[in-house]
């Protein structure tokens, strides 16, 4: 992600359902950005097997779940702990014209989340944005983009995109497809699978936190091979586990990733050890106001409502 200098049902159905689509220290203060290119469109989504009838069973059993982290509020209240991880700030909103260079393999970082040029989901982004805004101004860099994807390079690129960028993002209809685009590769997945696995408010922020900053790659680096391995340590809720036990072995494998898988650049851990571990150990499973907590040493807070 950014570098701080930047401010840039739980029945036995569900539960076969999930067993068949799943099997079963830094101080930079710079964290690793989004998935290798490609696996924003490959991940499993709870929803993208079985039979019409089965997807729409499932669908109407997490639709009767309480909303936890979709609930408007809740949601506000994720950007703006993500902002403080990736901006340094808790003004979300204003990210959407972010755009550099971070130096970490992944070209080009900008906006609400860090699409990213060579990790696909900037890709899908703006293919989605100009089909039906054919004359917005990242339009004519579409074949650099698909060329650039999955490397760090600029060719094609500079010197004009950056500007582009910016330019696009005063346009609502462009905020509006970042936050589309967000919601269907990262959000969204990561709270209809928490859901699924008996997880709170505070559960589903942890897996849509974890989303992001790994991407949603099904190697042991990407968002559901940590899940997978933290399942392999202890049950979820849904299985009749402790759901703290549960975080607190997702939380080690993300940290693990972060230290031993990212560049030397990108092994901060404050979002786990000085954020989502405080916010578990204090029981804060609602992911309630206030909130109080620290990133790369920098105190944030939200106040009660």
């Amino acid at each position: 992600m950014k570098p701080v200098t930047r401010l840039f049902l739980i029945g036995a159905p569900v539960l076969v359902v999930v067993s068949v689509i799943f099997g079963g220290d830094g101080d930079s203060g710079v964290l690793a950005d989004n998935p290798p290119a490609g696996t924003a469109s490959t991940a499993p989504d709870p929803l993208a097997s079985g039979s019409d009838g089965e997807k729409a069973e499932l669908e109407e059993r997490i639709r009767k779940m309480p909303p936890g982290l979709a609930a408007p509020d809740k949601k506000d209240t994720a950007a703006r702990i993500i902002a403080s991880a990736e901006n340094s700030t808790l003004d979300w909103r204003g990210q959407y014209d972010a755009i550099e260079d971070l130096d970490d393999g992944n070209g080009y970082t900008a906006g609400i989340v860090g699409f990213c040029s060579g990790t696909n989901d900037m890709l899908q982004l703006v293919e989605e944005y100009t089909k039906a805004h054919p004359d917005n101004p990242l339009a004519p860099y579409l074949p650099a983009l698909r060329d650039v994807d999955g490397t760090d390079s600029h060719k094609g690129l500079d010197p004009g995109f950056t500007e582009a960028w910016v330019t696009a993002a005063g346009n609502p209809a462009f905020r509006e497809a970042q936050d589309r685009t967000r919601d269907r590769v990262y959000f969204d997945p990561a709270v209809r699978l928490a859901k699924m696995d008996g997880l709170s408010t505070l559960g589903q922020f942890i897996y849509y936190d974890a989303m992001v900053l790994h991407g949603p790659g099904l190697d042991e680096g990407g968002f559901y091979g940590i899940r997978h391995s933290a399942m392999r340590k202890a049950k979820t809720a849904a299985e009749g586990g402790s759901e703290k036990e549960y975080l607190n072995a997702f939380l080690d494998r993300g940290r693990f990733v972060i230290r031993t898988k990212m560049t030397e650049t990108q092994r901060d851990t404050s979002r786990i050890d000085t954020a989502q571990r405080v916010f578990l150990r204090d029981g804060n499973m609602d992911l309630a106001l206030p909130l109080r907590w620290k990133m790369y040493g920098e105190t944030f807070q939200l106040p009660a409502s």
